[in-house]
């Protein structure tokens, strides 16, 4: 059976604990890493794969989870905030949090949280996830040489006449195709998705939005086509943290 691979961040180990006997508790869960310090968490981020499920803790000394999800968020499929406080809903909204858990809680609302965090991830047939997939494209910048391009690591695609420039975490990619034959790869995956004709985005990577302003982690920012308002305001209401949402 394929298990979700989650991390831990709270600097209370009794916490921590708590958290591990709660995802022993869950056949499909899989603990494999846990940290005590946000900064030791932060350092180690920068050189593993994505997991699918993080949680994390608010208040911690040196960083507080809110600071810390915003240069790891991309690391992760899905964000969970465990806390004992009320008021950061709205920062968990602007930090792409799939629940928010207010401590103390049961396993009971743990486990409920989680299934709905999880339930749009599937596992594919292979070993590997999408999450953890490649592929090689000519680089115009680099002489037309072969670069990998990590899925995780686009922020957006962006249409350039014949030819589509990558926008990743690391550089900029400039390859001869069309923006419609690299969505027939992208779109298979559930974090890429298209708001504006020229434009293909990884939902992980948005920073911030205004009205129908959609503004990336690299500063990049566009407007969101008429053809796809419809689906984007679901997206936002899917998303979007409510008053009271996962808090009792």
């Amino acid at each position: 059976m394929e298990k979700y691979k989650c991390i831990i961040i709270d600097d209370d180990r009794y916490a921590i604990d708590s958290l591990a006997a709660y995802i022993n508790a869950m056949p499909n869960l899989e603990l494999i890493k846990s940290y005590e310090s946000p900064v030791a968490a932060l350092v180690e981020f920068q050189d593993i794969h994505p997991v699918d499920l993080l949680l994390l803790d608010i208040h911690m000394p040196q960083m507080t989870g809110i600071q810390l999800s915003k240069s790891i968020r991309s690391k992760t499929q899905k964000l969970i905030f465990t806390t004992s406080y009320t008021q950061y809903g709205y920062e968990a909204f602007e930090a792409e949090a799939d629940g928010y858990l207010l401590k103390p809680f049961t396993l009971q609302k743990f486990m409920a949280t989680v299934t709905k965090a999880l339930a749009d991830l599937k596992f594919l047939p292979s070993a590997g996830r999408a999450v953890e997939e490649y592929f090689f494209v000519k680089n115009k910048h680099e002489q037309h040489r072969l670069v990998k391009v990590w899925h995780r690591d686009i922020v957006a695609v962006e249409s350039q006449q014949n030819y589509v420039l990558l926008h990743t975490v690391q550089k900029k990619v400039l390859t001869y195709m069309s923006l419609r034959e690299i969505a027939r790869t992208l779109t298979e995956y559930p974090d890429f998705v298209q708001f504006q004709r020229s434009f293909i985005i990884a939902k992980s990577h948005i920073d911030s939005i205004t009205g129908n302003s959609v503004r990336m982690d690299n500063g990049l920012e566009f407007t969101v086509g008429d053809v796809y308002r419809n689906s984007f305001q679901q997206f936002i209401q899917d998303k979007l943290l409510k008053t009271g949402f996962n808090l009792s």
